[in-house]
């Protein structure tokens, strides 16, 4: 049923199903983590009822966004060992102590402090209640440092040696972390999980002000998501250019993969807008270019030459389709989002905000392009990175574990099925809760001890009971 199946191409396809599942739980958990942070910060300096009636209402949702994360990423941290044990052992000394403060500084304090936020409210008072909620949000940011300082050391490796055994093992632990490309894929991948989120939060408000535009709580929810849309958006594009910039400097290749450049270019490179890449011809066909553009975007000069992959060796070429279209789908949603932010700017200053039909379906519409948009931009960092699993030392068919491929197609296929199952369950659960409008009603005067608890319900702790155990 196997025959003539690659088992190398199976554990990538295994891997990046894992993957695909899991890191839009991440960036949604990062980014929400911080939103109930503002949330009840802003209840705490306010009294207002309705910001505590929004941190009630998200978070149910987080505990079991967070719960489907833990659980897919576990899943798959397995996979180093069953698939990619070549990789394991010589990347081990590197990324395995990478992982380990992961989960002694990260790990450790979510799940310290995640009880408290989830059943603690009425229980450790207020500002530790804060506290807790604050530290929640600071252990999802700490570990998305330490991931992406690994996955940054394969894309940009740095402060390493290679032992007698094949290993790479640290010379300059500063090095190692803080390497070339980890300070800008950092800011990336955290205003991305920020944006996922403001996208989110965006639709829903928009949902419920569809059906009502007088409830306060999708107008709190919705004008804060809107800020978060305009004021972000730009910063990110801006963050993506310098991150394009420095991918130019250390990944050549995979920058010629995303613009489409099969050939060099010296007296200026086109911007392919779209076209059809063909690998084996080394071309993009039918394409749609502005010519030297892209010479303009990455050197700042319109004459500036700009290599292609013909400079550098065919085996060592990235898969250019999947790279240069995945590029695309990120950027066009990131300028979606820049749209979203200025319709709802406008919309602002004009009074109609609560009340722009046309608005509030974009926004709704826009509610999963955050999660395309990371995914997009997962694909583009990883496929632009092959033929290498360390870039440029270490490449993915010397990392994979001597599997007979009908071993991981069935694996494959048990992760297909039980994923399907298991989250799809999960992701209609939390859109069932999202469809119901969040507590309705508002606050009386600040101090007003009664008033400041009021609106708080059973229900997040009940469920998170239920899903936590």
């Amino acid at each position: 049923m196997f025959e003539g199946l690659d088992a190398v191409v199976l554990a990538r396809a295994q891997f990046a199903f894992t993957m695909s599942f899991h890191i839009v739980f991440p960036a949604f958990s990062i980014g929400l983590a911080s939103y109930l942070a503002v949330l009840e910060a802003l209840w705490l300096a306010t009294g207002r009822e309705v910001f505590i009636n929004l941190f009630n209402y998200w978070l149910k949702i987080f505990a079991i966004a967070f719960g489907m994360g833990v659980v897919s990423g576990i899943v798959m941290s397995y996979q180093f060992g069953t698939n990619w044990a070549a990789f394991s052992d010589k990347t081990g000394p590197v990324l395995g102590p990478l992982m380990a403060y992961e989960v002694l500084t990260a790990f450790f304090l979510e799940a310290g402090f995640l009880g408290v936020m989830l059943f603690g409210l009425e229980r450790v008072g207020h500002k530790l209640h804060f506290l807790a909620t604050l530290m929640v949000a600071i252990g999802t940011l700490i570990s998305a440092f330490w991931i992406l300082s690994a996955n940054s050391w394969m894309q940009t490796p740095a402060g390493y040696a290679v032992n007698g055994e094949g290993q790479f093992v640290a010379v300059d632990w500063f090095a190692l972390i803080f390497n070339p490309s980890f300070p800008y894929r950092l800011l990336h991948m955290v205003l991305a999980a920020y944006l996922t989120t403001a996208l989110v939060v965006g639709a829903v408000g928009a949902f419920h002000l569809l059906r009502d535009s007088h409830r306060p709580g999708p107008r709190v929810m919705f004008s804060m998501a809107m800020w978060m849309a305009t004021l972000v958006a730009p910063i990110q594009i801006f963050a993506g250019d310098q991150h394009g910039l420095n991918t130019l400097e250390y990944q050549p290749a995979k920058v010629m993969a995303m613009e489409g450049h099969y050939q060099s270019h010296p007296d200026g490179a086109p911007l392919i807008l779209f076209g059809l890449p063909d690998q084996d011809a080394a071309s993009v066909r039918y394409a749609l270019q502005i010519p030297k553009l892209s010479s303009l975007i990455l050197k700042h000069s319109l004459d500036a030459p700009l290599a292609g992959l013909d400079s550098i060796a065919r085996q060592d070429w990235p898969p250019v389709p999947i790279t240069f279209w995945s590029f695309r789908v990120m950027v066009g949603i990131g300028f979606l989002m820049l749209g979203l932010g200025l319709f709802s700017l406008w919309s602002r200053f004009r009074g109609t905000l609560f009340r722009s039909r046309p608005l509030h379906l974009f926004a709704l519409m826009m509610g999963p392009a955050g999660f395309i948009a990371v995914l997009a931009g997962w694909i583009t960092t990883e496929t632009g990175r092959q033929p290498f699993t360390v870039f440029g030392l270490l490449r993915t068919v010397e990392s994979a574990s001597p599997l007979a491929a009908p071993a991981v197609a069935s694996s494959l296929i048990a992760f297909v099925i039980v994923y399907f199952a298991v989250f799809t369950a999960g992701v209609v659960y939390i859109l069932r809760l999202m469809a119901q409008p969040p507590h309705h009603g508002e606050q009386g005067p600040r101090g007003d001890t009664p008033s400041r608890t009021a609106g708080i319900t059973p229900a997040p702790a009940a469920i998170a009971s239920r899903r936590f155990g």
